[in-house]
């Protein structure tokens, strides 16, 4: 693989994931809605990186990401839907914006880089790998960050989907589902509502004591990709005792449980 496109990739996970690319080897294409801070990540990384501006809500935008990539490369090997925001409160207290823009840019951003993205991989009937990136998230729900939780097991879904579709037409193109557990980044960033705070404290405080940083995270997912992975679980610790328990609770029609909820 030669030429990765990357969305998110002004911060955190995504631009991890450009420096390792372009470590190893290859041209990086860099998204994101926050111009500076892209062309600030493609500085460092140097002459392998191109910085398109990009919003991945817009179709348009994806789009013009998507003719920029090949006009610079004329392929397209490794396309990471990456670009994600998390918001915290009592779901019916979100406000109807804010429920919008998890939904345009956790989901409708993936369905933009794969309408954008596919018909082209297809035409060039060569090997390359689409990763959308989920969460720990898309399996596991938590309360007091709904728009979160369904857009994540939203993009498990439509993953799910997409490696079906491209089996039926018998594409060379493969696809994985990527699932970090916590990783410091600036999805935190958002101020949370009064009711949220001690929540929003207790996820930060784990990501400050547990996280990777996204320099630690990406070399991690490009050995998984290596391997041929569909499912990248890069930190099957924060996965495992949740999934299974969960599992086990639909299994067994059990109640849910929450983290940071007391029973009764």
């Amino acid at each position: 693989m030669t030429v990765a496109v990357i969305t998110g990739a002004a911060g955190g996970i995504g631009a991890g994931l450009a420096r390792e690319a372009a470590r190893r080897g290859m041209q990086v294409v860099l998204a994101d809605r926050d111009a500076d801070a892209l062309r600030e990540v493609a500085a460092g990384i140097g002459a392998a990186a191109l910085a398109v501006p990009t919003d991945v809500t817009d179709p348009a935008s994806v789009e013009a990401l998507a003719e920029a990539a090949y006009a610079a490369h004329g392929q397209v090997d490794l396309l990471f839907n990456n670009a994600g925001v998390l918001s915290t409160g009592f779901s019916w207290e979100i406000p109807a914006e804010t429920w919008q823009r998890s939904l345009d840019v956790n989901v409708t951003g993936i369905i933009n880089g794969i309408r954008a993205f596919v018909p082209r991989l297809l035409a060039a009937d060569r090997p390359a790998r689409i990763v959308n990136t989920a969460s720990v998230g898309g399996f596991l729900p938590s309360p007091l960050m709904a728009p979160y939780s369904v857009t994540k097991f939203a993009a498990v879904a439509l993953t799910e989907c997409l490696a079906g579709e491209l089996k039926i037409v018998k594409s060379q193109i493969a696809v994985s589902l990527l699932a970090p557990g916590p990783v410091k980044s600036g999805i935190f960033r958002e101020p949370p509502p009064g009711v949220a705070e001690q929540f929003h404290r207790a996820m930060v405080d784990l990501l400050e004591a547990n996280g990777l940083t996204g320099d630690e995270f990406a070399p991690l997912v490009f050995d998984a990709i290596e391997r041929g992975e569909y499912w990248i679980i890069p930190q099957p610790e924060a996965m495992e005792p949740g999934f299974s328990n969960r599992n086990a609770v639909i299994a067994e029609r059990r109640p849910p449980q929450f983290f940071l909820v007391e029973e009764d």
